[in-house]
């Protein structure tokens, strides 16, 4: 009988210890929607910085894991004078796509 208690305790007690595990940090990817090439910059709180550059028409990069907090991020586009830049809030646990859209200003938005 006291072995079945300090099982069940035992099990009791992995279980918490896994469903109280921290989320995992938020992560970013590019897709380029417009027909030239794209550098992208994620900054992060904290003052780090995710270079992505040379991202083609069509491609969508890897997930890069980052900090939670604010973010602002910048494109860069391969013969635009006008680099389109937005800033969201990244919470743990969550994924993100920059999408760098089609249109005759460049711009961003984050799903």
């Amino acid at each position: 009988m006291k072995k079945i208690i300090g099982v069940i305790l035992f099990l009791g007690i992995i279980i918490l210890s896994v469903g109280c595990a921290d989320d995992p940090d938020p992560k970013f990817r590019i897709l380029n929607d417009r027909s030239e090439k794209a550098n992208v910059q994620i900054k992060t709180t904290g003052g780090n910085t995710i270079n992505i550059n040379d991202v083609s028409s069509g491609q969508i990069t890897d997930y890069q894991t980052a900090a939670e907090g604010n973010v602002e991020v910048t494109a860069v586009i391969q013969g635009e004078s006008f680099a389109p830049t937005i800033k969201f809030f990244a919470e743990k646990g969550k994924n993100y796509t920059v999408v760098i859209e089609k249109g005759i200003l460049p711009s961003l938005r984050v799903y």
